[in-house]
């Protein structure tokens, strides 16, 4: 089995796909239309450092995605850069696919020299604090409680 993880810069065929995943599993729900989502996604194909979106191939086969994004959270205008998106296929689950993501994004940024990186989750915090992310605060968002995280790139 290969597993790769490449960005939508390098494969923008696979734009519309990520964008159907990231609008059923996120947008949607949010009120954006689909094709607001896949324009933001087809920015990411073209931004030379943010937005930028990373998709896991297994066997050449997307099966997950996930995105570095300037801005993701309204009400925290002022923490940047995010990690967001994390969607990996159902039949995918438990295979480090979601890990691999996190590696992809905290990798980019440390070559920019970022030295904070953040995220919000309701659904997957013992995850991300498996992986070194430090829970910072319970939020609400939407009406409801989420983990704001951080993780620290430098020392």
């Amino acid at each position: 089995m290969a597993i790769s993880v490449v960005s939508t810069s390098e494969r923008p065929d696979l734009v519309p796909l990520v964008a159907r995943w990231l609008w059923d599993a996120f947008w949607r729900r949010n009120g954006h239309s689909f094709e607001t989502t896949l324009q933001a996604v087809e920015a990411s194909a073209v931004a030379q450092f943010m937005p930028r979106t990373f998709i896991v191939l297994v066997d050449n086969k997307p099966v997950a995605t996930a995105s570095l994004a300037s801005h993701d959270l309204e009400e925290r205008p002022d923490l940047t850069p995010w990690f967001a998106g994390l969607f990996v296929e159902p039949h995918a689950r438990g295979q480090g696919h979601a890990v691999r993501l996190i590696a992809a994004v905290e990798a980019e940024c440390r070559k920019a020299m970022v030295p904070t990186l953040w995220l919000y989750t309701n659904t997957a915090e013992r995850l991300y604090t498996r992986v070194g992310w430090k829970t910072v605060e319970t939020i609400q968002h939407g009406g409801e409680p989420f983990a704001l995280m951080r993780r620290d790139l430098t020392g």
